[in-house]
This record gives C-alpha cells, sequence and structure tokens, in this order.
C-alpha cells in the first residue's frame, strides 16, 4: 500500500501514517524497514508499507520512504545566427 506520514514522535517512538483510501494507521519505530525512522519533520512524506492486525487494530509494517524522481526539465535548445 502506499500513503503518507502524518506525523511520526521521535521520542514517544510512534506516529501515523494516512492510507491513500483515507484510513489513519498508527506505526510504531520497529516498523520501518531497516530500522530507517525518520528524522525530523516527515509530514507528508509518501511511503509505502504493508498492513498488519496488532490485535487491538491494524497498524503500518515494513515502511519505506517513496523517493519519487523529478519530472525532467526541457532543454534549451541552441539558437544559430547569434
Amino acid at each position: 500500500m502506499r500513503g503518507t506520514m502524518i506525523w511520526f514522535n521521535e521520542v514517544k517512538d510512534l506516529g501515523f501514517i494516512q492510507t491513500e483510501e483515507g484510513e489513519r494507521l498508527s506505526v510504531l519505530g520497529t516498523g520501518f524497514a531497516d530500522g530507517k525512522r525518520p528524522v525530523g519533520r516527515c509530514a507528508d512524506a509518501v511511503v509505502s508499507f504493508d498492513v498488519t492486525d496488532n490485535g487491538t487494530g491494524r497498524e503500518a509494517q515494513n515502511v519505506v520512504f517513496v523517493t519519487e524522481d523529478a519530472p525532467r526539465r526541457a532543454r534549451l535548445r541552441h539558437r544559430g545566427g547569434r
């Protein structure tokens, strides 16, 4: 699944993700793939993740930040004769 980070508190080691469907899921620090927790502001960062049921509700696991390539800019053409 994909979604966006709402926030992550480094001290509490807890945060929330908004799914594309509008569901709000909790994520623990251990839920980030390879231990790559967010540092600093992460609101609106795009993430991919799996959803698991922890017995008291659904939460995100294997969370990975998605880096989307910026669109390529048009190249300026050489103007001859000048």
